[in-house]
């Protein structure tokens, strides 16, 4: 009888022992975020937010465009912000110029600049190339070739916006903007518009009845006006980490090296606006909104493990174009943990910087609008009615 139980106690140790040790065993052994990555929502799962921005660029509005330089990398962090259902959305942004008599007529002056991406740096890059020439101002073409032409998403919970911002009647050009509001409105895009001048001159011109009819909202801008930036004690160790941030992204296919050198123009086109637009850039590229898997190993490799078996070596940086693929992934790994190093510390001083910020608005009471606080409001707002939830952690 001993020698049965003896033998049924060995059994049971042996089914439930043993795999407890090999577990132990496993635990013990560090497990890289590329070998097996927690579960994550594809970029094809989340919401979006979609913002047209179009900008007129006749003659008299190089006011505008400074403003849109000044502010991207700030409206930027607040879209970062915004949350639903607890995800991030993707944001996706395009850019139009209208007015412009550079651009043929037989387009009614109207030019795509970049289409909806994700590409935050390609934003930037064509922004900063933009430039002032005449113009016949048709506010009702830029619309419709935005509605038309754009790839919108047909979920009914993502955000699409349009901006159009310009200092003519609304009036001009024959494409009618009712008829250019009606075909975005059956896209579900909600159209904002803002008035470079007088407020009672922009309803006089029918720009509010164009954010009324594309059930939006209407501002009226001192385009001229520069921004202001607000500087604060924490910006200065946030560009040194913005600095060493630069350093963890991995170049690879025919692009990357381009890509790396667009990456590096941004950051002197942000700082030319001064060190506080600058830092504003660096907060960006701490958040998940600023990505580039099409060139950058980090990004690409966080999204999709098998990238180093179709890898062309001959484009990846001199210090491991003649390692082998474990020695590659070991190095990317390593910059990967580098990265999230800075970002973490980066976002820790962009609160505190935020909260600084905040106070001294408050005290100040700034009492009209710029291009960025009128998109970074009206955003807010429609995102609130659609369920998002603004996160600032």
């Amino acid at each position: 009888m001993k020698k049965m139980i003896l033998c049924a106690f060995t059994a049971l140790y042996t089914i439930v022992a043993i795999p407890a040790t090999l577990f132990a065993q496993q635990r013990r052994e560090p497990i890289s975020s590329f070998d097996r990555p927690a579960p994550r929502i594809t970029d094809r799962q989340k919401t979006k937010i979609q913002v047209a921005i179009l900008l007129d660029t006749s003659g008299s509005m190089d006011g505008l465009i400074e403003q849109a330089k000044s502010r991207l990398w700030n409206i930027i962090n607040t879209l970062s912000t915004l949350r639903f259902r607890g995800q991030q959305p993707l944001i996706e942004i395009a850019l139009y110029e209208y007015g412009n008599d550079g651009i043929p007529a037989k387009n009614n002056y109207v030019r795509l600049v970049t289409p909806l991406t994700t590409d935050l740096d390609l934003i930037s890059e064509k922004l900063f190339s933009l430039s002032t020439n005449g113009g016949s101002e048709y506010c009702g073409a830029v619309i419709k070739k935005a509605a038309q032409q754009l790839e919108w998403s047909d979920n009914s919970n993502d955000i699409k916006l349009i901006y159009i911002a310009g200092n003519e009647p609304f009036t001009q050009g024959q494409i009618s903007y009712k008829e250019a509001l009606s075909l975005s409105n059956q896209k579900q895009i909600t159209t904002n518009t803002i008035f470079c001048g007088d407020y009672n001159e922009g309803i006089n011109t029918m720009w509010k009845d164009g954010a009324s009819k594309g059930n939006g909202k209407y501002f009226n801008i001192n385009y001229n006006e520069k921004v202001r930036f607000i500087e604060t004690p924490y910006d200065d160790q946030i560009s040194v980490y913005n600095d060493k941030l630069n350093s963890t992204y991995v170049t690879y296919g025919n692009s990357g090296a381009t890509k790396k050198a667009v990456q590096m123009r941004q950051d002197y086109n942000a700082e030319s606006l001064g060190k506080a637009n600058k830092v504003e850039r660096s907060v960006s590229k701490s958040k998940a909104a600023y990505s580039n898997q099409s060139w950058d190993l980090v990004d690409k490799m966080n999204t999709d493990q098998s990238a180093l078996k179709s890898l062309d070596k001959n484009y990846l940086p001199t210090e491991i174009k003649d390692k082998s693929e474990a020695e590659i992934k070991k190095y990317v790994q390593a910059k990967a943990e580098e990265r999230t190093a800075y970002q973490t510390k980066i976002k820790v001083l962009a609160k505190q910087r935020q909260d600084f910020i905040d106070q001294k608005m408050k005290a100040d009471k700034p009492d009209a609008d710029d291009l960025g606080s009128a998109i970074n409001n009206s955003i807010i707002e429609l995102a609130g009615k659609k369920g998002y939830v603004i996160d600032k952690n």
